[in-house]
């Protein structure tokens, strides 16, 4: 797996089943292993960009991209990002081909609209990044009628990762003693960076400074500004980023 750009993190179903509710528990025995795949803030530059420019959609044109108004579907999502990492994972699969796997990927849903998996509690109990919710600030200001989701933050990139998915090796059971649970990180550590943390995630998210919140200072690397103005758009526009990516690209030919 290309280490610039992704990262893993491995926990037994017993850690995630153990923190979810019976509606969200994953149906294998609870020493079954898994292995939540994280993108760090290369992923764009390093995998997706080159995804989107040399792969599908060079060969299908822009027919996929401008139907993303419907990128994350039951049956799968048409996003360049979803079949982005359906390829890591499609890719991951054959590798461990001895072995039977299974992969969730982040916007898979359950028939009723419920996700098949809450990555961001699985990324609380890999240790990767502590998932940050009202209950973790005392006397919390907000109303309990007010909903306040919660957030991730990674101790290395703040907010500027995301989890794409989980691999789930069906037939590897795993004793308490070859993996030991960890708990991840308190890089948010005084109460009023939580509430700044949580407000400006549920209020402010698009403007990205949540992400910055981190104690000790800056955090190692951030979205690049073409990142951002790529998850910036509107799903239903980005396609139009390509066109400019792929005339530049053009041009750049042209030139050398």
């Amino acid at each position: 797996m290309p280490k610039a750009e992704l990262s893993k993190s491995t926990i037994v179903i017993q850690w995630y089943n153990d923190k979810v509710s019976d509606s969200f528990k994953l149906p294998y025995n609870g020493d079954t292993l898994a292995v939540l795949i994280i993108s760090a803030p290369k992923m764009f530059e390093e995998l997706l960009k080159p995804f989107i420019l040399g792969g599908k959609y060079k060969r299908e044109g822009f027919n996929a991209l401008k139907d993303e108004e419907n990128e994350r579907k039951e049956e799968g999502g048409s996003d360049p990002l979803d079949q982005c990492f359906r390829d890591v994972f499609n890719k991951l699969q054959t590798h461990f081909s001895q072995y039977k796997t299974t992969f969730i990927q982040d916007y898979e849903l359950h028939h009723n609209r419920r996700p098949k998996i809450l990555l961001q509690t699985a990324g609380h109990v890999s240790g990767s990044a502590y998932y940050y919710q009202r209950g973790d600030v005392p006397r919390a200001p907000w109303g309990e009628d007010k909903p306040i989701y919660g957030v991730s933050v990674h101790p290395r990139y703040g907010g500027w990762f995301a989890f794409r998915g989980v691999l789930i090796f069906e037939d590897i059971r795993v004793k308490g003693e070859e993996l030991e649970y960890k708990d991840p990180i308190d890089c948010v550590s005084k109460r009023e960076k939580r509430i700044e943390l949580l407000e400006e995630f549920n209020y402010h998210w698009e403007e990205w400074r949540y992400r910055d919140i981190l104690d000790g200072g800056d955090v190692e690397d951030r979205y690049s500004e073409e990142q951002k103005e790529y998850f910036g758009t509107l799903p239903k526009d980005r396609h139009k980023l390509v066109q400019k990516w792929r005339e530049r690209e053009g041009e750049e030919d042209v030139r050398s």
